[in-house]
């Protein structure tokens, strides 16, 4: 496990015990350097959840993360469920999409 990665997942598991946590480094498929540290998917599940809403949940991330967002953290696909969601869920948490690069533009 990379630094930044090891960090994440650490800092997530102690606040939030979670039931389920995924810190995939997603790097490799944006335009950046090999063994970038940049771009992460987050896939969490914690009881911690229960009682916020989907932008609350988010923001209680952000907050944890603020170090590493305001570094080498480019970007997070981040994917919160409570127990109860994550178990009624009929597939796992959605792929990221495709990265554009930062020098390619939307033609139209």
């Amino acid at each position: 496990m990379s630094v930044i990665q090891e960090s994440i997942t650490n800092k997530l598991a102690a606040a939030l015990n979670p039931l389920h946590l995924e810190v995939v480094n997603e790097s490799h498929m944006h335009s950046v350097p090999a063994n970038s540290e940049t771009h992460f998917k987050l896939v969490i599940v914690a009881e911690a959840f229960s009682t916020k809403r989907k932008v609350a949940r988010q923001q209680s991330v952000y907050q944890l993360l603020a170090e590493e967002l305001a570094g080498p953290v480019h970007a997070l696909a981040m994917h919160t469920y409570t127990p109860e969601e994550w178990q009624n869920r009929a597939a796992p948490a959605p792929a990221s999409p495709n990265c554009l690069g930062g020098s390619k533009k939307e033609q139209g």
